[in-house]
């Protein structure tokens, strides 16, 4: 996959993690913000003043997440977004990720 592949498939995520932040927010009373930054980066922050970062990263082909409890990489693998060290779903590691942050509850789903 170049470099323009990738980074349309990554926008695309993002642009899907965007709309599933939005259905979150209209359906929930937890307090939490997000904002979208140049260069493919997206930033959730929550009432405590604690971030999450996700962000494209084209050079290793992959999405980063930045959490309190760590950082995570995911690759495009058959239409989903895997952990490259855990093989985990990059969906459920944000809601865990989340829900520790926001202190209740959350799931995120495509």
């Amino acid at each position: 996959m170049n470099e323009a592949e990738f980074n349309a498939l990554a926008d695309a995520e993002l642009a899907r993690l965007e709309a599933c932040l939005e259905a979150l927010l209209d359906h929930c009373d937890t307090d939490i913000d997000y904002e979208l930054k140049p260069g493919g980066i997206i930033e959730i922050e929550f009432e405590n003043g604690s971030k999450i970062i996700v962000n494209r990263h084209s050079a290793a082909r992959e999405i980063w997440l930045a959490a309190r409890s760590g950082g995570f990489h995911y690759r495009p693998v058959e239409g989903r977004w895997v952990g490259t060290r855990e093989g985990d779903d990059f969906y459920q590691t944000l809601s865990r990720c989340m829900s520790e942050q926001a202190g209740e509850p959350i799931t995120l789903a495509p």
